[in-house]
């Protein structure tokens, strides 16, 4: 048990840092099979139509992801810094402290879904062809929200502890059922649609259950979940939202992109466009996933050694993960620039559908290689405890820059759809370089300072 602990703060950083984010990567990419896997059997195996209308889904599941980030990504850095002054049991209550809160978030995101997934789908972009498809898919997604919550809110905290090979195998477990239940309800059953969000959600329960099991009864976690640490404290509470918040900005604000993006495109260029717009968003998936496993993967790294004073260690930390996260989006950047058709393929092959995604894609792809910088920056100021400037950075990106010139840029080009698609480009460079300024600025004074309650 001891030796999880000790790692963290005396390994070697280089091999320690294989060891925590390859898996971390690994899982990050498994989790994206959920959705991508979806969308490949329904693109190639039902129709565009049915692609699209999944893909207007997307809005709504991005903001149930946000509320597994907001207790996630906001108690496992609190959690790593409370280990890092050895203080196990605050890190534990902690821990159980966000199981309340994401069961909390699955019931209320529930109702809502149920009540109200027709109207938000007909806001989003869905037209009178696409309406029937999305509601097949989300009516079922929304029943098991409960299970996404857990799995999304509950791993990091496998991954807080060094238990990395652990979190890869809640989403690996997941997808390799979800790879095998989807031909049989899509196809076997002829489910359709409705089949592919079975199929999902039987494989997030699963992945659920496991995290679960572990954080409960494995003798090896260093942290538990118990019924008297899970009664909600306001201290504990309030820090863990405060640091989420940004996280769940970051994603919050993806549903909210995807609903402009939607919204723009349906009207500028109709289901064709927002047919591409599916595709695009799962190529950028490709590369935004293993740059944020990278960097969830170092967090645990970050987090006790800020918490412990190991200041050289954190800077060690922080440049080889924003070599590795920058070096991966700018290779990204490169394949799409160059082999376009190849990635549209994968989606669907429908002659039309393809030529105007591989268009597209060379403009909104344009600016990708600089995510690797804006994702290691931000997210190391939330390993770091810094939520207030963690959030202003989260929030740059979509709601200051992109979301604005979704609807701005249009008014001075001529081709309308150019310009929408032309938003994601301009923004990526501008935020990323912004983020990766404050964080220079500001890196050495947060690491004198070190962290509060020290």
């Amino acid at each position: 048990m001891q030796h999880n602990k000790t790692a963290l703060g005396t390994a070697p950083m280089g091999k320690l840092m294989l060891g925590m984010a390859i898996p971390s990567v690994v899982a990050q990419l498994v989790n994206l099979l959920y959705n991508i896997v979806d969308r490949i059997y329904i693109g190639q195996g039902i129709n565009g139509t049915a692609l699209t209308g999944v893909g207007l889904c997307m809005p709504l599941m991005m903001f149930m992801n946000a509320f597994a980030m907001l207790a996630g990504s906001g108690g496992a850095p609190r959690a790593a810094i409370a280990m890092g002054r050895g203080d196990r049991a605050e890190a534990s209550k902690i821990m159980s402290n966000s199981l309340t809160l994401l069961l909390i978030f699955s019931a209320g995101i529930t109702a809502l879904y149920l009540l109200f997934a027709e109207p938000m789908l007909t806001l989003f972009g869905a037209s009178p062809d696409t309406l029937p498809y999305a509601m097949d898919y989300m009516s079922i997604i929304s029943v098991g929200a409960v299970f996404t919550l857990i799995v999304m809110g509950m791993n990091p905290y496998l991954t807080t502890q060094g238990f990395s090979n652990m979190a890869m195998m809640t989403t690996v477990l997941g997808a390799v059922i979800n790879i095998i239940l989807d031909p049989i309800f899509i196809f076997a059953l002829d489910m359709g649609v409705a089949g592919a969000a079975l199929a999902t959600v039987l494989s997030q329960a699963v992945g659920a259950m496991w995290v679960l099991l572990f954080l409960t009864k494995n003798e090896k976690s260093l942290l538990k979940i118990t019924p008297a640490y899970m009664k909600p404290e306001g201290r504990i509470v309030g820090g863990t939202l405060a640091l989420g918040i940004s996280g769940f900005v970051m994603v919050a604000t993806e549903s909210l992109l995807s609903i402009s993006f939607n919204s723009s495109l349906q009207r500028y260029g109709g289901d064709l466009a927002v047919g591409s717009m599916t595709i695009l968003t799962s190529c950028a998936q490709l590369a935004q996933m293993p740059a944020s496993g990278i960097a969830q993967g170092c967090q645990p790294i970050v987090s006790f050694n800020y918490g412990a004073g190991n200041r050289e260690r954190v800077k060690q930390c922080f440049r080889l993960q924003l070599l590795a996260a920058a070096g991966y989006t700018t290779l990204f950047w490169a394949a799409t620039m160059l082999f376009p058709q190849l990635f549209v393929q994968i989606f669907n092959r429908d002659a039309a559908l393809v030529e105007h995604t591989v268009w597209a894609m060379r403009i909104y792809m344009a600016g990708i290689f600089s995510l690797g910088f804006q994702l290691t920056c931000q997210q190391s100021f939330v390993a770091l405890g810094q939520a207030k400037i963690s959030l202003l950075m989260a929030c740059l990106r979509k709601l200051i820059l992109l979301i604005p010139l979704i609807f701005i840029l249009p008014l001075f080009f001529e081709n309308k759809v150019f310009a929408v698609f032309l938003a994601e480009p301009v923004s990526d460079i501008i935020a990323a370089a912004v983020t990766t300024g404050t964080f220079f600025a500001r890196f050495d004074k947060i690491l004198h300072r070190g962290p509060a309650g020290k």
